[in-house]
């Protein structure tokens, strides 16, 4: 049973069973990634999840390997077992369970990830002058054309 939560996010019940929490990614978007999967895609679903490149996941696994030997392999078939592969294009409810942010650069919603921070306050501030700059630039050259002869040259030729 789904129900919404005060920011909007769909949230499970606690009745709700583990397959059903296992296919729609634990409620964070943690899912196995298919299309970059060398063994199972556990790898390439953490470096999705925590926005890292899926080279370094899987360093980090063999290292682990090396240093944990066993503890590392049952884990990493633990989290094969656990994570449902990612879900199509095209199937209905994909990405409503994850919680999506705004990114300021691009203009537009991502998902919201584990390492992804938004910028420092003063850069934010920054971006946000520099862009009020370049506004009041682009009105300044309007107001110097509007004020000007050549824009009443302009208005007399268009008139006729």
């Amino acid at each position: 049973m789904m129900r919404r939560d005060e920011r909007g996010y769909r949230r499970a019940d606690r009745r709700e069973g583990i397959g059903s929490r296992k296919k729609r990614g634990w409620g964070i978007g943690l899912y196995r990634n298919r299309s970059d999967a060398w063994l199972g895609g556990v790898c390439a679903g953490f470096a999705d999840h925590w926005d890292v490149p899926a080279w370094m996941v899987r360093l980090g696994v063999v290292a682990l390997l090396i240093f944990t030997g066993s503890l590392a392999f049952w884990g990493y078939i633990v989290g094969w077992l656990l994570l449902a592969p990612r879900p199509g294009r095209f199937e209905a409810d994909a990405e409503d369970d994850v919680a999506m942010e705004y990114d300021e650069d691009l203009h537009q919603y991502r998902p919201k990830t584990v390492f992804r921070y938004s910028d420092a306050p003063s850069t934010r501030i920054r971006k946000a002058q520099e862009r009020l700059n370049k506004a009041l630039s682009r009105v300044e050259a309007m107001e110097r054309y509007v004020t000007s002869r050549h824009y009443d040259l302009n208005r007399e030729f268009s008139k006729l």
